[in-house]
């Protein structure tokens, strides 16, 4: 019963993750003219994205009079702006075998305005930029996000006139250095006139489109973008994660540009098919055309509302929000993770008390429950550190870009190689493998310490996990009498961890604050229903939660893996922890732990296969001389 409910829920949870990060299919080109096509987007895809055009070039200046051409049969009054290129952009250009000089060492923006009724009003930007990386057509990035604001732009004349102006700002020299965005955002008559921004970007050839990153302090924007995304092809994909974290990466985009003026606004980006970031096959035959329209109708209705709004979001908190299967988005106040907390806790209080009364729960089991947890998570990390080095070198002890644009290539095979490590230890918990082998799993975790500490470079962090992971590998312990115990001792993993995220961020706190909620409501309804957790019935909130759960983190994995997975594939350990805190009561009994094992092995396997055919299926980068 527990085997069927196990791989079963899992197989659903898997198969509803990747329905949620399906891209829109595209819409043709006889769309009503009010939405947004990707078909007649790509009409001007194939013009601007028909060679490589880094600034300096002869296709640089065919691709701007292109441009030039298109804002004005759009209606725009349109205008160039010239300013000087940085002396760090110069080298750059120069080291990648570009011609700074043929430009004059300027880059030069394009600017077309669409007046609105109020002309006084704050105005709409709409920003791209569209030059490429030498060597490489760029059909992603960014001529899809050229392409997709002058296909928005069409798409809001046909519904009647705004209430402020929209402004276009087709950037140059971004991917030297943001160059076209600080030259305007720096002296442009019209930047103080910028009252919101929504900027477009790609890194990869497909996927869904994200909003990534806000302005601060951007609560209500972020209401009214939650508002506009449901009327958008295929919902959205955000998180205030990903924004969190972005603020302190050190990555940037035009949108950083205006961003630390102060001025509020929202960042879309696809980051599928990673082989095609600053390569030669970033072309229009091989981009993704569902990337194209959920990228041009997210940002179609979001300027759209920005546009025929009474007036622009003020500044306000930043809120905690998610979309859910990409389809709904929820946000509320950071002051509510507590309720949530407080909630979360007092379920977890009355599964507790029920399983204690009947069905024998102890203290001590609850806290072997919480030292497996803790073996997971340290030897997790360890493992798919391990698992990650088959593929090739650590991306930061990359000596030339030919090392990062390699492992891009092979970052799907990379991302599914750890998938299935991390589920062979997953299963492995499940089965007892912790207190079943003590000194062979012990060993097994010291060896691949040292492999990863040699092989991947030092590191006192992944030196503390190591000797984490032996030590509770050698910890005795005995077998569960209730399944109670390792479900409780992993809720309580992540309820603390959801606390103390509480505290220091909350607008990151939802990754454990909402699987919180869910896991002890499920452990509640399950305390209720069936406190020995012995029928169907009563192990069918778990199964739900591990369903729902499940896919919506294995979405918000998926998406962090193809973000940092390349030098910390370790964070799947934490996504498959939480993925645990549901699925935990559903682990068979002796009988059939054998089953488990066997898929466990499959799985370590597959993942180890998957990470070493990496380097035979992507040899070498599509562009040596490609900017890193």
């Amino acid at each position: 019963m527990r085997l069927g409910l196990l791989f079963g829920s899992l197989t659903l949870a898997l198969l509803l993750a990747v329905w949620t990060t399906q891209a829109p299919k595209p819409r043709s080109a006889d769309t009503p003219a009010v939405a947004f096509s990707a078909a007649r987007a790509m009409t001007d895809i194939e013009q601007i994205a028909r060679a490589p055009h880094p600034v300096g070039s002869a296709e640089h200046a065919r691709v701007r009079a292109y441009l030039s051409a298109r804002l004005t049969l759009l209606g725009l009054e349109v205008s160039e702006q010239a300013g000087p290129l940085s002396p760090a952009s110069v080298k750059r250009l120069e080291r990648a075998g570009g011609d700074p000089a043929a430009a004059n060492n300027q880059a030069v923006n394009l600017i077309g305005v669409l007046p609105g009724k109020d002309r006084e009003q704050p105005a709409v930007m709409l920003m791209a930029h569209y030059d490429t990386v030498v060597g490489s057509p760029g059909a992603a990035d960014d001529s899809a996000g050229v392409a997709a604001i002058l296909e928005a732009v069409r798409a809001i004349k046909a519904r009647g006139p705004a209430e402020r102006d929209l402004i276009v700002l087709l950037t140059d020299a971004e991917e030297l250095g943001l160059d076209g965005a600080r030259v305007f955002f720096g002296g442009h008559p019209l930047r103080d006139r910028i009252g919101a921004v929504v900027n477009l970007e790609a890194r990869g050839g497909g996927g869904r489109a994200a909003m990534f990153e806000t302005g601060r302090e951007a609560g209500p924007t972020v209401q009214l973008f939650r508002r506009a995304a449901a009327r958008s092809d295929g919902g959205t994909t955000a998180t205030s994660i990903a924004a969190f974290m972005y603020e302190r990466m050190p990555n940037g985009t035009d949108f950083t540009v205006p961003k630390d003026r102060g001025i509020g606004g929202l960042n879309l980006a696809f980051i599928g098919r990673p082989d095609q970031y600053h390569a030669a096959n970033a072309t229009p035959a091989n981009l993704d055309r569902g990337a194209v329209q959920h990228l041009g109708s997210q940002a179609l209705e979001a300027a759209d509302a920005l546009l025929r709004a009474p007036s622009l979001p003020a500044k306000g908190e930043n809120l905690v929000y998610s979309d859910v299967f990409g389809r709904l988005m929820i946000a509320h106040t950071q002051a509510a993770g507590w309720v949530l907390l407080a909630l979360a806790a007092a379920m977890g209080g009355f599964a507790a008390w029920r399983a204690r009364r009947r069905a024998g729960l102890t203290a001590t089991q609850a806290g072997l429950g919480v030292l497996d947890g803790l073996w997971f998570l340290t030897g997790g990390v360890i493992l798919l550190q391990a698992a990650r080095l088959l593929a090739g070198p650590m991306s930061s002890r990359a000596a030339s870009p030919d090392v990062y644009y390699t492992l891009l290539r092979r970052l799907p095979w990379m991302e599914a190689g750890a998938a299935l490590a991390i589920a062979a230890l997953a299963l492995l918990l499940l089965a007892g493998a912790r207190r079943a082998r003590p000194l062979a799993t012990g060993a097994t975790f010291a060896v691949m310490t040292a492999v990863v500490l040699i092989l991947g470079g030092f590191s006192r962090e992944l030196l503390a996990l190591g000797i984490v992971a032996v030590a509770l590998s050698l910890w005795p312990g005995r077998a569960e009498r209730s399944p109670w115990g390792g479900w409780l001792g992993l809720i309580a993993i992540v309820f603390v961890f959801g606390c103390v995220l509480q505290g220091a961020a909350p607008e990151a706190a939802l990754l454990f604050v909402w699987p919180a909620l869910l896991a002890t409501g499920a452990a509640a309804l399950a305390a209720l229903i069936d406190p020995a957790l012995s029928r169907p019935l009563g192990l069918a909130p778990a199964a739900v939660a591990t369903v729902l759960g499940g896919a919506w983190l294995a979405g918000i994995g998926h998406f962090v893996f193809l973000g940092v997975g390349m030098d910390l594939p370790g964070a799947l350990a934490l996504i498959a922890l939480l993925i645990l805190a549901f699925a935990r009561p559903l682990a068979p009994g002796a009988a059939a732990s054998r089953w488990v094992l066997l898929v466990a092995v499959a799985c370590l396997i597959g993942g180890v296969g998957l990470n070493l055919s990496a380097q035979v299926l992507a040899p070498s980068p599509a562009v040596a001389e490609a900017l890193p």
